[in-house]
């Protein structure tokens, strides 16, 4: 009788591919968490968010990256930079299309990354209920023919169709090797990040189109009052002109209410309590594209 415990299998995998695609809206479908925050605009995700994921006998290390796009601004330049670099530090990778948008022209900026990688790779083709399987045979078979990716795998990951098979194919690919974090850990990220992400989410979704790249937000304070049920948070949101001030704040201070709102009750769910949430404004000129402005707001 073989007495001898089952390997155990660990690996890090970095999800890469254009803007917009879903890759963090896969993150959080897989980890059944909230880890990275989605809206339906381009380069939501700035920095690399890590989400851990546990199985029975394994745990992957997911590596969710900005879209790799063409950029010349610092902010999207370190953005990206960000992305190329994951392809060095991963065991697998996992490039992200979308279904309705093939012949997006990023994807031939990320194919030039596999050149340099024989790592195990994987090509999902999400939204596939966004469109008919009549045409999702093409985009299978104009991808097959690179010979670059070990599978191609079609996924919805807002509905969860394919979900299972990616893992499976992930699974499969993993080396013998330690467990890499906690079993309670899903994320490596900060209090204070996961606060400024929230927050960030809820510019995007409530102001106009300009004003999300101009923006970004730091935590000043998270105080625990247990006595009270209650975390108190003291938020900062940084804008490049008084035009954008004005926007955020609304009329009759609407808009930083409504974000201030929205925020709150996310917190709320993340943390298990009442939170008390303190937002102010900071005008602070051309912050994208100044260098070490981008370091000390964490880019």
């Amino acid at each position: 009788m073989n007495s001898e415990k089952p390997t155990f299998l660990s690996g890090f995998v970095a999800v890469i591919g254009p803007p917009n695609v879903g890759k963090s809206t896969f993150l959080n479908r897989v980890l059944d968490a909230k880890v990275a925050i989605v809206s339906p605009k381009p380069q939501t995700t700035r920095n690399r968010i890590l989400g851990i994921y546990h199985g029975e006998g394994y745990q992957i290390a997911f590596l969710d990256t900005p879209g790799i796009h063409k950029t010349r601004t610092p902010l999207h330049k370190s953005m990206v930079a960000s992305a190329q670099e994951a392809f060095h530090e991963v065991d697998i990778i996992i490039m992200m299309i979308e279904m309705t948008r093939p012949d997006d022209p990023d994807i031939s900026l990320i194919l030039k990354n596999f050149e340099r990688t024989r790592k195990p790779s994987l090509l999902l083709v999400n939204k596939i209920d966004k469109g008919s399987k009549k045409a999702l045979l093409p985009i299978i078979e104009s991808f097959s023919k690179l010979k670059r990716f070990d599978a191609i795998i079609p996924i919805s990951a807002l509905k969860g169709d394919g979900i299972g098979q990616v893992m499976k194919a992930l699974r499969s690919r993993l080396q013998p090797g330690p467990a890499l974090f906690p079993k309670d850990m899903k994320t490596d990220q900060s209090d204070s990040f996961l606060v400024s992400e929230m927050i960030r989410e809820k510019i995007y979704l409530h102001t106009r189109q300009e004003l999300p790249y101009s923006s970004a937000v730091t935590v000043d304070r998270i105080e625990d009052k247990p006595d009270k049920n209650l975390i108190a948070i003291t938020a900062r949101i940084h804008v490049e002109s008084d035009s954008q001030k004005g926007i955020l704040i609304g009329q009759k201070g609407r808009m930083i209410k409504a974000v201030g709102r929205s925020s709150r009750r996310d917190l709320e769910r993340v943390f298990g309590t009442h939170v008390y949430l303190d937002l102010t404004i900071r005008v602070e000129k051309n912050w994208s594209r100044d260098a070490r402005a981008l370091r000390r707001l964490g880019y």
